[in-house]
C-alpha cells in the first residue's frame, strides 16, 4: 500500500502547479498501470557510475559573415533524484522558427516540449534494471524537482497509465546505443535497436528499457498544431 492515501496526498499540492500534473506525478509513484503489465519503477544507480556529458559543437557566423565555430564543450545531463538513471540533455531550441545568419546565441527555450513552430534537439537515457521508487518519497519536494528541471514535463503524462505520454510535437527518435521497447494504443509495441529510427506523429506512447544496458536516444522535436 502507498505511505500516503489519495486525498490526503493530492491535498499536499504545491502552489502554482496544476492538479491534474501533481495526480499524475501521485499515480506514478504509487499504482500500478491499469494494464497489470508493470508498475512504475526506476532503477537506482550503480555505485561509481557517472552520467553521461555529451560533445556539442555549436557554429555560427561572426560580424564579418564568417562561419566559426562557437562553442566545442561538453554537456552535462539533467538528472532526477526521482528517476535516478535517467538522464535528458537538452541541446538547443527555440520557441519560434530560427532567423539566419546566427551567431551562434542559444535561444531562449524555457520548457522541456516545444509550442507550435518551435523545436527541440535533445538526448535522453534511459536506464535497464529497475527496482521500485521507495513509498516514502517526499511527492511534492519531487513534483517541484521536475518542474523546476524538466519544465512541462509532468503535465503530459497519464495519471493512470505510468509512462504513457503524448505531446503536440512530430518527433524524429534515433537509438544511438541499446535498445527499447515503444508502446503505443492497445499495447502495440516495436523492439528498437541501435540505428532504428521512429518519427512519432504526436502518437499516445511509452518507452520500456527491458534489456541489461542504458538506451540511449537522439530526438527532434518539431512543435505542431494540435486539432481539438
Amino acid at each position: 500500500m502507498p505511505l500516503f492515501s489519495a486525498p490526503s496526498a493530492l491535498s499536499a499540492c504545491p502552489e502554482g502547479f496544476t492538479r491534474r500534473a501533481y495526480s499524475a506525478l501521485f499515480f506514478l509513484l504509487h499504482f500500478p498501470n491499469q494494464s497489470g503489465k508493470r508498475t512504475i519503477s526506476a532503477r537506482f544507480p550503480i555505485p561509481g557510475a557517472s552520467p553521461l556529458n555529451i560533445r556539442c559543437v555549436i557554429t555560427g557566423r561572426n560580424s564579418s559573415g564568417k562561419s566559426v565555430f562557437v562553442k566545442d564543450a561538453a554537456v552535462a545531463p539533467v538528472t532526477l533524484s526521482l528517476l535516478p538513471g535517467f538522464e535528458f540533455h537538452r541541446l538547443w531550441g527555440a520557441d519560434s522558427v530560427p532567423k539566419l545568419p546566427s551567431d551562434g546565441t542559444p535561444p531562449p527555450h524555457p520548457r522541456y516540449f516545444p509550442p507550435a513552430g518551435g523545436f527541440r534537439f535533445a538526448f535522453f537515457t534511459i536506464p535497464p534494471g529497475t527496482s521500485k521508487i521507495p513509498e516514502s518519497t517526499d511527492l511534492p519536494a519531487a513534483f517541484a524537482e521536475i518542474q523546476a528541471k524538466l519544465p512541462g514535463m509532468v503535465e503530459v503524462l497519464e495519471p493512470m497509465h505510468p509512462g504513457m505520454h503524448t505531446t503536440d510535437t512530430v518527433d524524429f527518435d534515433v537509438v544511438l546505443s541499446g535498445e527499447v521497447y515503444l508502446e503505443l494504443d492497445d499495447g502495440a509495441e516495436v523492439l528498437l535497436k541501435a540505428g532504428d529510427c521512429v518519427i512519432q506523429n504526436g502518437t499516445r506512447h511509452a518507452w520500456q528499457n527491458r534489456s541489461s544496458k542504458d538506451c540511449i536516444i537522439a530526438v527532434t522535436l518539431i512543435g505542431a498544431e494540435q486539432k481539438r
